[in-house]
């Protein structure tokens, strides 16, 4: 068994200030010199961004429909033992505390991979962050219902966020009293940042550059001005112990040789991405490299398989478009065989153009900005073979994007579902390519990881056939 001080940090409903105070909490811990372990329920890419410049190493995400309950917990303690032991973690939810995955039939803590589900799951205690900016004693009645509600979530405490004045605070901590629950922090409005945000929400900490880094400095010390460190970190203590794994839940075995050469894309353009990825395809045997498309003329040497993941590449589509030199390559690689896998911003990448600026033209496909958000959790099965997924593989998926791709449909389709009663079928399988708006979690992808790396070996093993 392995003790983690831990704490998961949840609201009513979106927009109470989760982000803000857990990306602050994170780092004003940090700056005690506490070694800290951040998380983020849900399929979210950008927060989990943001938790690393705080915490000073990768935001790790929990998802129960991405990856199954069972692997919850040791996805955790791995992420909290990794790069090495952390000294405390902190959790953050996802909408309201009770919010998930409707239409699954729940669990006893709410909606499936809603923020309880997951406290549940890891036995850590819930701070309530409330936005007090439009009530006073009213907050007695929201604590109550929240402390309340579900037997088996331990509310330990409310940080109030917006709070106008000292009355309206002396106010507060009466109503908190009055049902029982810590005050761990007030927070007042003046002390509100916003960061920028745009079609997806915030934009992302890696596009940001040194505004964010301060943004995310300013938050950890409205944190630690505002929140009772101290008490946190005993709420934390008070979770009890976990069983402890040895390994990130991958499929990790024997190296098979020759190791073939995986590249992903990153930079700007491509941040979405889930930090198990890299780790499970090196446990599977492959050698993992990074390149960025905005900056990088050439692919590393000796690739022999491409991940182009998500991101906002609409957003920096004339300079990808620029870099004609690598799209050549990308689509030489794509041509010759190797295994490509493009999620999301990868498919856009692949395609014939965006937005009107030319891109790889390994798809025949152009894809458009819309005004429509395309959002919410699939259950796929695979329609076709492909390195990711053998036909017939179900995977539990998500999809998060305002753009559409018109295509003259000349390659098989990657997945299928059904949505509203309504059969979908959605992106390309072409030879060694798989592209899709769909994203996935490999540690939830049966055989996923090995999948990919035995297609990177055979092509290695081809290539160096060849006369």
């Amino acid at each position: 068994m392995v003790t983690i001080p831990r704490v998961v940090i949840a609201a009513p409903g979106s927009g109470h200030g989760k982000t803000s105070v857990a990306t602050g909490l994170l780092g004003a811990l940090r700056a005690r010199g506490l070694r800290v372990s951040p998380h983020k329920v849900g399929p979210d890419y950008i927060d989990p961004g943001y938790h690393a410049l705080a915490a000073g190493r990768p935001g790790r995400n929990l998802d129960p429909w991405l990856v199954g309950e069972d692997r919850i917990e040791a996805m955790f303690t791995h992420g909290a033992r990794t790069p090495e032991p952390a000294d405390i973690a902190v959790i953050e939810g996802v909408m309201g505390l009770f919010d998930g995955k409707a239409g699954t039939g729940g669990t006893d803590h709410g909606d499936f991979a809603s923020t309880a589900h997951v406290g549940a799951l890891l036995g850590a205690p819930v701070i309530l962050v409330a936005d007090a900016g439009g009530f006073s004693a009213s907050a007695a009645a929201l604590l109550h219902g929240f402390a309340t509600w579900d037997p088996g979530t331990r509310l330990g405490g409310v940080i109030f966020n917006k709070v106008g004045s000292e009355y309206h605070e002396h106010l507060l901590r009466e109503a908190a009293d009055a049902a029982g629950v810590p005050v761990l922090g007030v927070i007042r409005r003046r002390d509100q940042l916003t960061v920028p945000s745009r079609h997806l929400g915030l934009i992302p900490a890696a596009e940001l550059g040194a505004p964010a880094v301060d943004a995310v400095a300013a938050l950890a010390a409205i944190v630690a001005d505002s929140v009772d460190l101290d008490a946190v970190v005993r709420l934390a203590r008070t979770a009890g112990p976990l069983q402890e794994t040895q390994q990130a839940p991958s499929e990790r075995s024997r190296p098979t040789l020759p190791r073939p050469r995986v590249a992903f894309a990153a930079g700007p353009a491509f941040t979405f991405g889930y930090a198990e990825h890299p780790e499970l395809l090196t446990a599977a045997g492959a050698e993992v490299v990074t390149f960025d498309p905005l900056r990088d003329e050439r692919l590393p040497d000796d690739v022999h398989g491409l991940i182009i993941g998500g991101g906002f590449p609409e957003e920096h589509a004339a300079r990808l478009s620029a870099n004609a030199p690598l799209r050549a390559q990308v689509a030489a690689l794509a041509r010759s065989g190797a295994p490509v896998l493009a999620e999301c911003a990868g498919l856009l990448y692949l395609a014939r153009s965006l937005d009107g600026h030319p891109m790889c033209g390994v798809l025949d496909a152009d894809a458009v900005m819309t005004g429509r958000l395309t959002l919410g959790y699939r259950d796929a099965v695979a329609a076709a073979d492909s390195p990711l997924a053998a036909a017939g593989t179900r995977v539990h998926g998500h999809e998060f994007h305002r753009t559409a791709v018109e295509t003259a449909d000349s390659h098989a389709p990657a997945w299928h579902w059904r949505r509203m009663g309504a059969s979908v079928t959605e992106g390309f399988v072409a030879g060694g390519v798989h592209a899709s708006y769909l994203h996935t979690h490999w540690a939830g992808t049966p055989g996923g990881p090995k999948r990919i790396a035995e297609a990177a070996r055979g092509y290695l093993t081809s290539v160096r056939d060849r006369p």
